[in-house]
């Protein structure tokens, strides 16, 4: 397996030229983001991913974690890699200076996750379960609460997970059946089974703060009367020291298809005596609760698509340009050429690299509309950049994971015949990816949601404020009078129109036929998802267009940024017509294969 490899020049390049960060960094209470600050804690966070995270990559999947006595054991390695995630203050990097974090806009906390990622998808998971934890208790919990927990999990000192899932309620949470009884001295005592649970138990911190869907007796059915409890491994005493074990445990690890070293738990709560628990929210508030954390949850795991699908990428180029195998016409007689000189394997490579730095400076746009949304001073722009955050939330963490799978199929294709064995690396990377569309939401829901909600929003607005971006963008790349971009600009027009056109019809139907809307809703979020890829790209050939004319010495990456951009708009761009017809087609074909025809 090839050693991870930081992108830290496309970071930059995206972060000071494509999605505008220096306006974030402009933003009161940012002050300290400077330049200066970012490079250094972009180099750190590379230094720690490259150094100390990936390394243990392989070798913790082969080892993976393990139930014993009781007690998760995480494979070796992760103690002393989680030690030094905690002592670099990386845990607390994007939270308030008010809740013992570092005050750091959300847009480098992306940047720094879709390294350690990268670096290793299985130790990554839990940090992110600790973040979605933590705004779970800033936005809802009582000063108790943020006072009795939270320092300890902004810093890593403590972790955090969601327990949503139950065995009959997957993505229909309103079915869960655990349940809490009120106590008379305010605390609840919660039972139940939850399952698929990340990090359910493990051996890295101290104490785990479990977030808890559960019922209160009398509660109304569905998902109107779902509360949130926190449920903490050991009991918190009132000057901060730990307690009793609570009735919480892991009772068993799924065997899984990737991310071995993640420990996947079912857990039992209230097997014996109930598990001390404590209402956050409010009662009957659960749902809300969950999506403050499940949203920003939704993005993280569509890092981890973007993430995976960079290390698979540059794995493969690695390979690829040792690999020797065939002739093309200019090689010498009795030598052979690498395969990076054979179209088709650049073909793939091209592929991986382009989506890879379309989902990357998606993903980045994506935080500084959520920091600006939080942190502007005119409230009306705070309202515009969240509704970027709800439009797009469901493409980033549908399209990028969808993708990152494509790109990690790709990554054992360049292979060949070593990507289909364990030790060459690539096969990790596939096995990895796999589950990122189908956790958190699984893509299905995802692409419902945009099309039932998110294409509605605030009359459409989002949406349509979105579609005027792009066309802002083919006056710029006319402007440039480079014949490259002219390409890009055609093509993007292409993908716009198609966007325009597939919402146009999705509105309709929704209104007359909500099955043929559904029917179109997957289709429809890929088109999106491809069109913004090839918007950001478009971006990001005019920024290096920019940066050629000004007469930069470094041409070869700007050159390289326009010519995958124009690659990706010749040869992704155009799926986005060709989708058009999939989204508008309606549901009639899906239901005219009756059931008896499936079993056929």
């Amino acid at each position: 397996m090839s050693e991870y490899t930081a992108p830290l020049r496309d970071l930059r390049f995206n972060l000071n030229e494509v999605v505008d960060f220096l306006s974030v960094a402009a933003l009161d209470g940012f002050e300290a983001a400077s330049p200066d600050l970012v490079d250094a804690v972009l180099e750190e966070a590379a230094k720690l991913c490259v150094g100390v995270i990936g390394p243990l990559n392989q070798s913790a999947d082969r080892e993976g974690s393990k139930l014993v006595d009781g007690d998760v054991i995480t494979p070796d390695g992760f103690i002393d890699a989680y030690k030094a995630f905690v002592d670099g203050g990386w845990g607390a990097l994007m939270f308030p200076e008010s809740a013992g974090g570092q005050g750091l806009p959300f847009t480098m906390y992306l940047a720094v996750m879709e390294m350690m990622t990268s670096a290793s998808t299985a130790f990554s998971l839990g940090p992110v379960l600790t973040m979605s934890a933590v705004e779970a208790l800033i936005a809802h919990g009582d000063d108790d609460m943020k006072t009795r927990y939270l320092p300890k999990l902004v810093s890593g000192e403590w972790a955090g997970t969601m327990n949503l899932t139950e065995p009959q309620a997957g993505s229909d949470v309103g079915a869960l059946r655990a349940s809490a009884s009120l106590q008379g001295d305010g605390s609840y005592l919660l039972k139940g089974t939850k399952i698929f649970i990340s990090y359910g138990d493990h051996d890295l911190t101290d104490n785990i703060i479990h977030m808890v869907l559960a019922r209160t007796p009398g509660s109304p059915p569905g998902t109107k009367g779902i509360s949130l409890f926190v449920v903490p491994k050991f009991l918190v005493q009132d000057d901060g020291s730990l307690g009793a074990h609570n009735d919480a445990y892991a009772i068993s690890l799924e065997e899984k298809l990737g991310i071995h070293a993640s420990p996947t738990a079912v857990m039992a709560f209230g097997e014996k005596d109930g598990a001390v628990a404590y209402m956050i929210g409010g009662e009957n508030n659960g749902m809300r609760c969950m999506f403050t954390m499940m949203n920003l949850a939704r993005i993280m795991v569509g890092i981890q698509g973007l993430a995976i699908a960079d290390r698979a990428y540059r794995h493969a180029l690695a390979f690829a340009k040792d690999r020797r195998q065939g002739r093309r016409s200019d090689t010498p007689k009795g030598e052979s050429a690498a395969i990076t000189q054979h179209p088709d394997v650049r073909r793939m490579l091209l592929l991986m690299k382009s989506q890879v730095e379309a989902m990357r400076g998606l993903a980045l746009s994506v935080g500084t509309a959520f920091d600006k949304s939080r942190h502007h001073a005119d409230e009306a722009v705070r309202a515009q950049n969240q509704g970027v955050v709800d439009l797009l939330t469901p493409i980033i963490k549908a399209w990028c994971t969808d993708t990152g799978v494509e790109v990690a199929s790709l990554g054992v294709q360049v292979l060949g015949g070593m990507g289909f064995v364990e030790e060459a690396g690539a096969a990790q990377y596939y096995r990895d990816a796999r589950i990122a569309p189908i956790y958190e939401g699984t893509n299905g829901i995802q692409a419902l949601d945009l099309v039932a909600r998110k294409l509605l929003l605030n009359g459409g607005v989002a949406f349509d404020d979105y579609v005027s971006d792009l066309r802002d963008l083919d006056g710029a790349l006319a402007a440039t009078g480079d014949a490259d971009l002219e390409v890009i600009r055609q093509q993007l027009a292409g993908g716009e129109a198609a966007l325009s056109s597939a919402a146009d019809w999705l509105r309709s139907a929704l209104g007359s036929d909500p099955d043929d809307a559904a029917a179109g809703a997957t289709a429809f979020l890929k088109l999106f998802g491809t069109v913004a890829g090839g918007g950001v790209l478009a971006r990001s050939a005019i920024a290096a267009k920019k940066q050629l004319d000004a007469g930069s010495n470094e041409s070869d990456f700007y050159k390289g940024k326009i010519a995958t951009a124009r690659f990706y708009a010749e040869q992704v761009l155009p799926q986005a017509a060709a989708l058009l017809g999939p989204v508008t087609r309606g549901a009639q074909s899906l239901y005219a294969v009756t059931d008896e025809m499936l079993d056929a």
